[in-house]
């Protein structure tokens, strides 16, 4: 349950690890995975309407419903029910192909990585 709970939260951080102004055209249609170095993974889907779901390596799912305020983007309506009720964080540009390394709310290290389609 602790995992969820974390990676219900962290799902938007690894988009958004670091500060900038960006905004989520590069996510949409494509897929931010979520590495740990136990080797688990999640993978994070953001759609244009405002949806937005993960699956994680031991196949679990989760769902929620993203909106940008200001330069933060914010979880709400978390499927299924969450500890917090919503999270936000700061943004940042990323492109296909970058990787880049953040913690999720939990402070484990993660490794990001923004892949082309749906995987």
């Amino acid at each position: 349950m602790l995992r969820m709970i974390a990676v219900a939260t962290f799902a938007v951080a690894c988009l958004t690890a670091g500060p900038g102004k960006a905004d989520m055209n590069s996510a949409f249609g494509n897929t931010v995975i979520s590495r740990y170095p136990d080797g688990g993974w999640v993978k994070h889907w953001f759609n244009p309407d405002g949806s937005y779901s993960a699956q994680f390596s031991d196949g679990r799912r989760l769902a929620a419903r993203w909106a940008v305020q200001g330069e933060r983007i914010c979880l709400t309506n978390m499927r299924p029910n969450m500890l917090i009720p919503r999270f936000c964080t700061t943004m940042i540009e990323a492109d296909i192909g970058d990787t880049w390394h953040s913690r999720d709310p939990l402070w484990r290290r993660v490794q990001n990585s923004l892949v082309r389609g749906r995987e």
